[in-house]
């Protein structure tokens, strides 16, 4: 307090608003070729960023009317733990060895004997790019190369055509290829994403966790998405 009983003066900057940025799909591709700068890369493996904080006022003296709003950025959280790999009771028809895609709930099971399976958290397409359907894997790729498809770049034209292979592809570390779709089963370099409806109809995984699904299956694997 200054003498007199007034409260010191604080300054406030405002706060610049965010310019309106195109919907680049958002993940790797919207930090990769939106109008951000790059920035460091402080997330942990299992941290995703939530949404955004409400403004918190601040008050520039203490008269209430003299309030003023700055935005806190957003906050970590951590992925659900039931995202993690782990095998679970799974009463199936189908055959062991089988991957059944459940869309809805963001899993991946890999059907097992004796009831069993091994299950893996999945991000899938977000609205309007969801699907299901009965494929088989017909390659298997490490650190592929990504080609985005003639209809991604005609939303999208600003993307490159080819995209080398590496950490960071958004393909990530592996991936499985189902039938004749432009559809896979890859990995990313953003974990903070799995659980969540983020694609343009692949599934991804955490990098970890599809190295782990491309050892234990084959070309020609039977692939059920629902």
């Amino acid at each position: 307090m200054q003498p007199g009983g007034y409260a010191r003066p604080v300054v406030v900057v405002p706060v610049e608003p965010q310019r309106q940025r195109p919907d680049l799909g958002g993940g790797f591709i919207e930090f990769l070729f939106g109008d951000r700068g790059p920035q460091p890369q402080s997330v942990a493996p299992l941290v995703q960023q939530s949404p955004a904080q409400p403004p918190v006022a601040i008050y520039a003296n203490s008269d209430p009317s003299s309030q003023t709003y700055v935005d806190p950025g957003p906050v970590r959280r951590a992925m659900d733990p039931r995202f993690l790999p782990q095998e679970v009771e799974y009463h199936s028809k189908e055959a062991a060895g089988t991957i059944v895609i459940d869309t809805p709930n963001h899993f991946l099971y890999l059907v097992e004997a004796d009831g069993k399976a091994r299950r893996y958290g999945v991000g899938v397409g977000r609205p309007g790019f969801t699907w299901s359907g009965e494929h088989t894997v017909t390659a298997k790729r490490e650190w592929p190369e990504w080609r985005p498809p003639d209809e991604m770049l005609q939303r999208q034209p600003y993307l490159p055509h080819v995209m080398e292979g590496g950490p960071n592809n958004p393909l990530g570390a592996r991936a499985l290829y189902l039938g004749s779709t432009l559809y896979r089963i890859h990995g990313s370099n953003e974990p903070w994403t799995i659980g969540q409806n983020v694609s343009s109809g692949c599934i991804r995984m955490r990098n970890e966790d599809v190295i782990d699904l491309y050892g234990r299956v084959k070309v020609g694997t039977k692939v059920i998405v629902m």
